[in-house]
């Protein structure tokens, strides 16, 4: 009897150190919920409309199985023709499961060196934070799935309908997900 005892508290530990911690997200530029540095925004001295530069964003506690991850980067407080959509600031799909990050200014493109797609509301690009200075803090949600297959997702000219097309694909295929947030209005 006492061997089947020890045999079950070993089974136990070894259960619970193999238990997965939960997968996170950080970004070296600003804090979780900190103001987001307009050198990340389309309010940038020197940057195109509708564009801005990447932070470096990085990723740990991949939950095991990943084949590709999903970042989705979207501003919370915008409503778009009376619907409860909200504007895509970054969607890049597809990335490698040995990806722990992406550098800060991720060049534009459809598709990136890696084999990942990218998508925003101002074409194949990230499109900085650029919620004007007379209103509110916009809440900008960068979410990172872990996804256990890659996405049969091609991207389109409409970045709101290849969104809605990579969070359908996404369905089913979840293992685990982190978000971070950060605020942003453009300085008066």
């Amino acid at each position: 009897m006492r061997i089947t005892s020890v045999a079950l508290i070993m089974l136990a530990l070894s259960v619970s150190a193999v238990a997965q911690k939960p997968m996170t997200l950080t970004i070296a530029g600003y804090p979780d919920g900190g103001q987001i540095p307009v050198k990340f925004s389309q309010a940038a001295p020197g940057v195109p409309a509708g564009e801005g530069t990447s932070p470096a964003i990085q990723w740990a506690n991949t939950p095991a199985g990943t084949q590709s991850f999903v970042l989705h980067m979207h501003d919370m407080d915008v409503t778009r023709n009376k619907t409860s959509d909200d504007q895509v600031h970054w969607v890049v799909w597809n990335l490698p499961a040995s990806l722990t990050g992406l550098p800060e200014g991720v060049p534009k493109g459809s598709q990136l060196a890696d084999g990942s797609y990218q998508i925003s509301a101002t074409g194949p690009m990230y499109r900085g934070p650029g919620a004007p200075a007379n209103g509110p803090l916009h809440h900008y949600v960068i979410e990172l799935y872990a996804l256990d297959s890659k996405l049969d997702v091609k991207p389109s000219s409409d970045a709101f309908a290849t969104r809605a097309d990579v969070i359908k694909a996404i369905q089913g295929h979840i293992l685990g997900k982190a978000v971070y947030t950060g605020l942003f209005k453009r300085p008066e």
